[in-house]
């Protein structure tokens, strides 16, 4: 079987409960998530869940379709890497003296474009923003050269490359629908 990792947003009203209901989805087919982030998203009243996971195509179908089934879900759709635009974020906390006395630490921050937002005698605190695999990367390198105390990151949030986000259609058609029933009963 030919696993892809895909992306699912979901688009919901911010019922307590839900998210339960979501991932019981992914349980029930015995998939793994990856990472989950939920927000809320530039509508208000409607939250946002960004959810990863390897499977295949028709696997991946199967469970947007319950997802979308549930009473208080407005939308959900899957999407490869290539139609969406992803991004992480990073903390690493790293052993100050180390950081001060091997230059190849800085030096393997700065290729990586991360920062360095906090420092004090004990830790210091770097930040970075980016793909997946590069956050992946700069943990190993910082692991070879011995001064990781700490490592966290995000789950994905991503965004479709396309010009507009089909909640917002969704919506437009609902509320049309909507005014359409009023002025018939009206």
């Amino acid at each position: 079987m030919d696993k892809t990792l895909y992306t699912i947003i979901v688009h919901s009203e911010n019922i307590a409960g839900l998210l339960n209901q979501v991932t019981a989805v992914f349980t029930r087919r015995q998939i793994n998530i990856e990472s989950l982030n939920v927000s809320a998203s530039s509508i208000q009243g409607v939250h946002k869940y960004t959810i990863t996971a390897w499977t295949d195509k028709d696997t991946i179908e199967k469970v947007v379709k319950q997802i979308s089934k549930k009473i208080d879900v407005l939308q959900a759709h899957y999407f490869t890497d290539s139609e969406i635009y992803q991004h992480e974020i990073a903390l690493y906390k790293l052993t100050t003296p180390v950081l001060e006395n091997k230059h190849e630490v800085s030096k393997v921050i700065r290729q990586f474009h991360a920062r360095i937002v906090e420092v004090n005698p004990v830790f210091a605190i770097v930040e970075m923003n980016g793909m997946s695999e590069e956050i992946t990367q700069l943990y190993h390198e910082l692991q070879k050269l011995g001064c990781v105390l700490q490592f966290v990151r995000s789950g994905r949030v991503a965004i479709t490359t396309s010009c507009i986000e089909r909640v917002n259609e969704y919506l437009a058609e609902r509320e049309a629908k909507y005014r359409q029933s009023k002025e018939q009963q009206s």
